[in-house]
């Protein structure tokens, strides 16, 4: 008995780490949790964009759903949409299933209709965010709210930043359509 439950384990935690794996291949983004404080900064400047009282905010790559959490009690009239692909992380994130405000949707954010987004967040890698930029330009309305943890967009300029302590990455708010970064190579 003590063998096959061994045999079990074992398959259960090699399949959840090569899933995990293979969304990081397919996705260039790995699952990674944010940090209590990431998810503090990013409410902070989501509250200095000054939303309604019943915005709609998308997690894009919501991974674990801390961020989810975060922005429920914080914003909590407010819709939190989650978008997720990777099933291991979309299934930790049942946890929010008794948040009354919060959905999630299990595929590429790429492909989620979010012309409704008054707030868009993220923390992806730096090889996302081009495409992000261009999705996001086709996707939300001018003066939707993006805020990006560690990895910015290098095309625009944030409206504002909120430095993290020690090594941990900076937050920064963009109002979309963000105007273009000034030129500094010439």
């Amino acid at each position: 008995m003590h063998q096959a439950f061994s045999v079990v384990l074992l398959a259960a935690v090699s399949s959840v780490c090569l899933s995990l794996l293979f969304f990081h291949a397919l996705t260039r983004v790995p699952s990674w949790p944010l940090a209590k404080s990431e998810a503090a900064d990013v409410v902070a400047l989501l509250r200095d964009a000054n939303l309604s009282r019943s915005a709609v905010i998308y997690d894009m790559g919501c991974g674990w759903g801390s961020l989810l959490i975060a922005l429920n009690k914080a914003f909590p009239d407010a819709q939190v949409k989650g978008a997720e692909i990777s099933p291991f992380p979309c299934f930790v994130v049942v946890r929010t299933r008794h948040l009354r405000n919060v959905s999630i949707m299990r595929r590429n954010f790429y492909n989620c209709d979010v012309a409704d987004a008054d707030a868009v967040a993220c923390y992806l890698m730096p090889s996302a965010m081009p495409r992000l930029s261009k999705f996001l330009d086709e996707a939300v309305r001018p003066g939707t709210a993006v805020v990006t943890v560690t990895f910015w967009f290098r095309d625009r300029s944030p409206k504002t930043t909120k430095d993290g302590p020690g090594l941990r990455g900076a937050v920064a708010l963009y109002v979309w359509p963000a105007s273009s970064a000034p030129d500094h190579t010439g």
